[in-house]
């Protein structure tokens, strides 16, 4: 008969580790995110005439425009080229979140996605 209280086959010295080892995978985590939020992501669009660079933190950081993209008669297209590179900023940023998080929690299966996920 197990004693009250505990796990059969030593379970408790288990269940340390494991308390363990996942207090030092959040402690991983929130050093890799702090890392992450001081990156900064740069993306173009339109060969390069719009340029926008966002921060770890997902925040826009500044909006180049080359002249020649202004055109008072077509702002509809600048602000096209503003957005898709924003986007693609923003998707870079998200992407090296997504890598770094995966490298921490590639050992978990489908609980290191989910993880992955909140980053």
């Amino acid at each position: 008969m197990a004693k009250r209280g505990g796990f059969p086959g030593g379970m408790p010295g288990n269940m340390n580790n494991l308390m363990k080892q996942a207090q030092r995978m959040q402690r991983q985590m929130e050093e890799q995110q702090a890392e992450l939020e001081t990156k900064e992501f740069t993306a173009t669009a339109g060969g390069g005439v719009i340029e926008v660079t966002v921060t770890g933190k997902q925040e826009i950081k500044s909006v180049k425009l080359d002249p020649d993209a202004v055109d008072p008669d077509d702002v509809e297209t600048l602000q096209d080229l503003i957005v898709a590179a924003t986007n693609e900023a923003l998707r870079k940023c998200q992407e090296e979140q997504r890598n770094a998080m995966s490298k921490l929690t590639g050992g978990l299966g489908g609980l290191g996605g989910g993880l992955g996920g909140l980053f």
